[in-house]
């Protein structure tokens, strides 16, 4: 299979467990790795037969936008939904980082999930 890294996406989110955290998004850092089938797109030479890394991107950021977690292990879990429900992915992994949760360190959560996985989990 192939592989797709759109890497270090700055987006924002309200996001957190705390109530200060509610007040206002925080910046967000995102890796995604999407694993798919380009045998079309090597011969035609057609975005229609790729990934839009941007029209991937935009979504992404719009999603963060308009979510509402405590859990940054549930943001990565609908960025996954999201992108398996819009691309023809097999595999999605996701990193996220908030780099103002912890002082003088970055928080980080790092995902993996099939699309075999996510129809098991029925989320």
């Amino acid at each position: 299979m192939d592989k797709v890294r759109i890497e270090a996406i700055e987006t924002q989110a309200v996001i957190g467990v705390y109530e200060f955290e509610h007040d206002a998004p925080q910046p967000l850092i995102l890796d995604l790795e999407l694993t798919t089938d380009f045998t079309h797109a090597f011969a035609s030479d057609d975005l229609q037969d790729a990934l839009d890394y941007d029209a991937i991107t935009q979504r992404v950021r719009g999603f963060c936008a308009a979510s509402r977690y405590q859990l940054i292990e549930a943001l990565a879990g609908g960025i996954i939904k999201l992108m398996m429900e819009h691309y023809p992915v097999d595999k999605v992994a996701i990193t996220i980082r908030k780099p103002q949760a912890l002082k003088g360190a970055m928080a980080t959560v790092w995902c993996e999930r099939s699309r075999q996985q996510m129809a098991a989990l029925d989320i």
